[in-house]
C-alpha cells in the first residue's frame, strides 16, 4: 500500500493490487478495478516511485523472513 493525499489534504492508503491504471491529465487520477477513480495530489512520476520504493520493501522483507 501506498500513502497519497487526496485533493481535500486528507491522506489515504492506496492497496496497488486494486489500481488498474492511472493517467496525469493534467491532475492525476487513479483508475480502480471496481470501476471507481480518485483525483490525488501527487504527480505521476511521486507515485510511480513510491511504488518502486514499496515493492522494493516487500521484496527485501520477504527475503529476510524465507526459510
Amino acid at each position: 500500500m501506498i500513502l497519497l493525499t487526496k485533493l481535500d489534504q486528507q491522506k489515504i492508503l492506496i492497496n496497488l493490487e486494486t489500481v488498474k491504471y492511472i493517467e496525469s491529465v493534467p491532475d492525476t487520477i487513479i483508475f480502480f478495478t471496481n470501476g471507481e477513480s480518485l483525483m490525488v495530489q501527487e504527480s505521476l512520476d511521486a507515485i510511480s516511485q513510491a511504488v518502486v520504493e514499496y515493492q522494493a520493501a516487500v521484496f527485501r522483507q520477504s527475503a529476510t523472513t524465507a526459510p
